[in-house]
């Protein structure tokens, strides 16, 4: 099967990278894509050395100085960077004929943040939103991602998975938060549009009335806070329209242009280092996340809710992965079939899937999602995440497909 498996550095550090590739080998899988920069998590680690990991903010290796000279921005680095465990894992996974991928984060990292916050988004009430969250407007951000992208494809990997490579949404900002207030989906939407400098900047050159809309933003906003009744329902563009009106909706969609550009730099970036780049877009994701129930809304019709143009994404990226986090095969189906609508047919489409919990409880499940999602024109099916599941449920991963003639 055409597929890898989703995997942290310290997996390899606690349980040794033969005893891993073996394992992924056993799967029949063709690859591994391992954090090559990831962000702060507790993590329960059901067979890791410890059973429960603190993740930092910050890359698996050297920064290469020259990617970096004289940027405002420059990562944190890993404990155990200078060992270069990626150069590791590309002389294993060579000698097993592995595909060894990055996954990085890009623009979710509350060190940097903390330290610059003027680079993070900036709400309607002038507040900065979230310390994790930098702006994919901000110019020293930008170069940031580009430089990130460079240095990661320069580890040996084939490819570049690019998480968190658009903007955030509200609810997830910080590790711990406190809101008493009853927030419904379309006014957590405001309150997470980004008014910063640039982002208005941005707006204006294409025409938006970005002060109008910001300010309809605060009223409304401001207005839910003192006791009005939340918004009901999902957020979609004809339900803003009515709630918001035309000039915040128009902002929203501006968003996409900063991360289309972004994301075509940061592509551009990674083909020059010999490598390609997937962008993982985290709709799906965050929208079955918590119990793989997601809303009604597909994935790829909500992407634009994170400044993602799939439309014009598909004639810019080579590789899209998707994370499918649902526990119905159909509905599986049905984003995937989306995406691949959205995308087009050139790119490449990776599902990626969870074989455990929330949305996995046995391997018949999992390769019915397996199969909807082949059916639905998935190219490939990758698996989250090697060091987060029990043992017992990457087992079923090996069971997809037995039973097919």
């Amino acid at each position: 099967m055409d597929g890898a498996l989703y995997a942290f550095v310290e997996d390899f550090q606690g349980e040794g990278v033969d005893q891993v590739l073996d394992r992924v080998v056993a799967y029949g899988l063709r690859g591994v894509t391992v954090a090559a920069a990831s962000r702060q998590a507790r993590d329960v680690t059901p067979h890791g050395a410890s059973r429960l990991t603190l993740r930092r903010d910050g890359v698996h290796f050297p920064p290469p100085e020259d990617v970096f000279a004289g940027l405002r921005l420059v990562p944190p680095v890993q404990p155990g960077a200078g060992d270069r465990p990626l150069a590791e894992l590309r002389r294993a996974c060579d000698d097993r004929g592995l595909k060894l991928n990055g996954w990085t984060v890009f623009l979710h990292n509350a060190t940097l943040g903390l330290a610059d916050l003027d680079v993070t988004v900036r709400n309607c009430f002038g507040d900065r939103g979230s310390p994790a969250d930098l702006c994919p407007s901000h110019p020293d951000v930008r170069a940031y991602a580009v430089a990130l992208a460079r240095a990661v494809a320069r580890q040996g990997v084939d490819s570049v998975v690019a998480e968190a490579l658009h903007f955030g949404t509200f609810s997830r900002g910080c590790q711990h938060e406190r809101c008493f207030v009853d927030l419904g989906p379309m006014d957590a939407f405001l309150f997470g549009l980004c008014f910063c400098h640039h982002c208005m900047r941005r707006a204006t050159d294409l025409g938006v009335k970005a002060e109008v809309a910001r300010e309809e933003c605060g009223r409304i906003v401001a207005g839910v806070l003192d006791g009005d009744p939340p918004a009901e329902g999902e957020v979609t563009r004809a339900a803003l329209t009515a709630y918001a009106g035309p000039e915040v909706v128009a902002y929203a969609r501006a968003r996409s242009e900063s991360v289309t550009s972004l994301v075509a730099e940061v592509s551009a970036a990674v083909t020059a280092e010999g490598a390609e780049l997937t962008f993982l877009d985290a709709t799906g994701a965050w929208k079955g996340y918590a119990d793989g129930l997601p809303p009604a809304g597909l994935a790829a019709h909500d992407a634009w809710q994170l400044g993602v143009d799939l439309v014009a994404l598909g004639d810019l990226v080579p590789s899209f992965a998707m994370p499918a986090y649902a526990r119905d095969p159909q509905r599986v189906a049905e984003d995937l079939a989306a995406y691949r609508r959205s995308i087009g047919k050139n790119p490449e489409l990776r599902a990626v899937l969870r074989p455990g919990v929330p949305d996995t409880d046995s391997a018949e499940q999992l390769d019915a999602k397996v199969r909807a999602a082949e059916e639905a024109g998935a190219d490939a099916v990758d698996f989250y995440a090697y060091g987060l599941a029990p043992l017992s449920a990457l087992d079923r991963i090996r069971c997809v497909g037995c039973d097919r003639t």
